[in-house]
């Protein structure tokens, strides 16, 4: 069996989910993503930060990936296409400081993980987590 493989079969179901994070949310989330056993890419690390809205999320549906973001047009591609992929994690915080970021992020994942894998928009604010699930109505 491959290290890989080996690998996956021992992580809990939620460590499955693959990240991608989008411009505004910091090379520092991604690092804590990592850290945490996630497979997490950054625009950036992979020289892709002049990538519009579009081809990010043709990325990210084609390496069946999650997007993180503070951009609201990945909500309205959704609704456009009415598209069932990708899901799509948006930060709509006050303060948007990767501690804060990383906050918000280690609770969705521990209370709402499990909606992630069917396609589901998450609005993140500093009180309330609105979740959606997809396509958008």
């Amino acid at each position: 069996m491959q290290h890989g493989l080996l690998l996956m079969k021992f992580m809990p179901p939620e460590k499955h989910h693959k990240f991608l994070c989008d411009m505004g949310v910091s090379s520092s989330v991604t690092k804590w993503l990592t850290q945490n056993g996630y497979d997490a890419a950054h625009l950036v690390d992979e020289q892709l930060q002049r990538l519009t809205d579009d081809m990010v999320f043709q990325k990210t549906v084609s390496e069946s990936r999650i997007i993180l973001t503070f951009d609201l047009d990945f909500g309205e591609i959704l609704f456009h296409l009415q598209a069932t992929q990708p899901s799509v994690i948006i930060f709509r915080l006050q303060n948007q400081t990767p501690g804060n970021v990383i906050k918000h992020l280690e609770t969705i994942l521990e209370n709402y993980a499990e909606n992630l894998t069917d396609g589901t928009v998450l609005l993140i604010t500093e009180k309330k987590y609105r979740i959606r699930k997809l396509p958008i109505n």
